[in-house]
């Protein structure tokens, strides 16, 4: 027989066609709204970084089922088969197999199903089957749509025009337009759809555009310089020819990896010199009569104020005056904020700020003895209280909190807070196990300071902590659950906007363990949570972890790539499921996810990505995304058993807002003053940002 009795099969399509079909039909997806409102510019990084990573993983799932049926050639009864030649053959296996692994992979996908505290292998699993199922569709349509337009062609006598139309981005648009029309937007309010629709998408069509045109360009160029360098090794050397085009590609990579070294470094080194920036905040005031016998850094201190760095100075120089004469005369406009006159009556004593500078000695071995015998010299040990604090990237402790303290404590309060990094959070992450090794470090040698003072006079051990500064002091806990923390002494913890890569935060709140009580800890959005709970659950409570809804820094993991998180799965709760707190005269967060944001594999991951950076930029003085300020009295007033009445919590409403106010115009002016100074932009930091690092 000729090969002539069946119809020839059309060509089959490229991968990088049925990588443009997938990531075509998936453009819509990045434009629908998330956590937080997005400008042009972050919707094009978005589509261009989700569309691009689409494109690559079609891409190489096409190619690897070509490869699968061209190794299937030689091996199958189509070998003798006289009614195909091996182009048809090849062709034929080729559609086979996009068509078989479509409910091969469904099948993996489906007997993989998602559930909690799954192994990262399992999800990585089933994203690839479900990938590999998609690719073979996708694979499979455009040889179906080749095939149709070929035979049009051949009744209408076109000369092939029709059959080399290309189907791909055609085809991927009416996917696309499908996909929005099924996708509801009946609950997406009014504001966000106008949103939607007064933002540019042809901008942000264009930022994507550039950004896959640069990853493209830049991938092009690597490959075009490994083959001429493989080609000239192969020229001058002897050896086969794929052994130097190894050799190139993998020199080609290592100097790509040393050039974004060189640049990371110098990066993190022009961060690291700013945060030692010196600022005057008060122009004209002696540094000396800011500083009080009771901080780092004052006259007499172990902990020299030149090595304090930008934040440990601002973090000294926070300390609430007791009583009004201890205003400073020189500046007469600043407002009496004095522990007294806010809360009516005299301070107990004089707060105790131990603050150690990453600079302030030379390993963490020599700045945990440095910080031991600073808390002696400054009487830590004789407080009522004794916070320890381990600070975000930068080294910032929150004002707020740390007012709050000293407010409710009238002055009978002790801090300690040890630098573990000169850079913003986000760059600070390798720092997490130093961070965690150093606190260890001081924590235990403070349990064992504690024992030998008589229980009458030992202070109560609590535990805070913001942003990255939750997370490094969660890991000193690490493995122990929530038995952890009773071990080292520590009576209550509070942490706010704790980083989604947490481990302990995981082991406590999605284990069934031994070492952990579950009436010990809780997760919250918001103060009304823990009002809503029973009397006998709130004295339970020693471990409170609060995380806003809108928050991405909380919600912000690997996995989210790949798996479906129970803060957007079916039992997700929904802005709207739960009442929000009304008793209070604050803005406060939304409680729960918004009902238009579902999980979308790689999309999703993205869109969180942006949040997170969203979630900390500066803003008003409320309680929202990374922002906890407004939060902080209530909280730490209840976790702390720091008893207060209704009054002063109003005061403290008042008052604290207007300290931020206060801190944020002199630092901003601090800035305007050393850029007119130096002709130089000031270092980038977000005056008042939530977390400032």
């Amino acid at each position: 027989m000729e090969a002539t009795f069946i119809a020839p099969l059309p060509p089959r399509p490229s991968a990088a066609q049925t990588g443009l079909l997938i990531a075509s039909a998936l453009v819509s997806e990045t434009f629908v709204p998330s956590l937080a409102p997005r400008t042009s510019l972050d919707q094009g990084i978005i589509t261009g970084l989700a569309v691009g990573s689409h494109y690559l993983i079609a891409v190489a799932a096409q190619d690897l089922l070509s490869d699968a049926a061209h190794r299937l050639v030689d091996s199958t009864f189509l070998r003798g088969a006289s009614w195909l030649d091996d182009a048809q053959r090849v062709r034929f296996l080729e559609g086979a197999v996009d068509l078989s692994v479509v409910p091969a992979g469904c099948a993996v996908g489906l007997l993989l199903f998602a559930r909690p505290d799954e192994r990262p292998l399992r999800a990585v699993v089933r994203f690839a089957g479900y990938r590999f199922a998609i690719a073979g569709a996708g694979g499979a349509s455009l040889m179906i749509g080749r095939a149709l337009l070929t035979a049009i062609d051949e009744r209408a006598g076109s000369r092939g025009a029709l059959a080399r139309f290309p189907l791909s981005i055609p085809l991927g648009g009416a996917l696309a337009y499908t996909l929005e029309r099924r996708r509801s937007h009946r609950a997406l309010p009014a504001t966000e759809l106008r949103a939607l629709s007064s933002s540019s998408r042809l901008a942000s069509g264009a930022i994507a555009a550039g950004v896959i045109a640069t990853l493209t360009g830049f991938a092009a160029g690597e490959s075009l310089l490994t083959r001429h360098l493989g080609d000239a090794l192969d020229r001058r050397l002897p050896g086969p020819r794929r052994m130097w085009h190894m050799a190139a590609r993998t020199a080609s990579l290592a100097g790509l990896g040393a050039a974004m070294v060189g640049v990371w470094d110098g990066a993190m080194q022009r961060i690291e010199a700013a945060t030692q920036t010196e600022e005057a905040l008060l122009p004209g005031v002696d540094t000396s009569l800011l500083t009080r016998p009771t901080v780092s850094g004052s006259t007499g201190s172990l902990v020299p104020w030149r090595t304090l760095g930008r934040e440990g100075r601002r973090h000294v120089l926070s300390q609430l005056p007791t009583s009004p004469e201890r205003i400073i005369a020189a500046r007469p406009e600043i407002p009496d904020f004095s522990i007294e006159t806010v809360v009516g009556k005299p301070a107990l004593a004089e707060p105790v700020q131990v603050y150690v500078g990453l600079d302030s000695a030379p390993s963490a071995r020599e700045r945990v003895n440095l910080a031991l015998a600073e808390m002696t010299r400054l009487g830590a040990f004789e407080r009522s209280l004794l916070v320890l604090i381990s600070p975000t990237g930068t080294g910032y402790v929150n004002y707020v909190a740390l007012a709050t303290l000293q407010y409710l404590t009238r002055g009978d309060v002790a801090t300690v807070t040890m630098q573990y990094s000169k850079r913003p959070s986000p760059l600070s992450l390798a720092k997490v196990p130093g961070a965690r090794e150093q606190n260890r470090l001081l924590w235990m040698e403070i349990l064992i300071r504690l024992r030998d003072i008589p229980e009458a006079r030992r202070p109560r051990v609590v535990v805070f902590g913001e942003s990255l500064g939750a997370h490094t002091s969660q890991d000193v806990f690490l493995n122990w659950g929530t038995l952890g923390p009773a071990a080292l002494g520590i009576d209550r913890a509070l942490w706010i906007g704790t980083p989604y890569t947490s481990g302990w935060m995981h082991e406590v709140t999605r284990s069934d363990r031994l070492d952990v009580d579950p009436q010990a800890v809780a997760v919250v959005n918001d103060f009304g949570e823990i009002t809503d709970l029973s009397p006998g659950r709130r004295r339970q409570l020693r471990y409170v972890l609060v995380s806003h809804d809108n928050d991405g820094v909380t919600k912000l993991g690997l996995d989210l790539a790949v798996s479906e998180p129970g803060w957007l799965g079916p039992d997700a709760r929904r802005v709207g499921s739960a009442p929000h707190p009304s008793a209070q005269s604050i803005p406060t967060s939304p409680r729960g996810t918004p009902p238009w944001m579902t999980w979308r594999p790689i999309t999703t991951f993205f869109q969180t990505l942006v949040d997170m950076k969203n979630a900390q930029q500066p803003g008003s003085y409320r309680a929202w995304a990374h922002d906890y300020r407004a939060d902080l009295p209530r909280f730490i007033s209840e976790v702390f058993d720091l008893p207060a009445s209704a009054e002063l919590m109003r005061r403290l409403d008042e008052v604290l807002p207007a300290r931020e106010k206060l801190r944020e115009t002199l630092i901003a002016d601090a800035h305007r003053r050393r850029e007119a100074a130096h002709h130089t932009p000031p270092d980038e930091e977000p005056v008042g940002a939530p977390g400032a690092g």
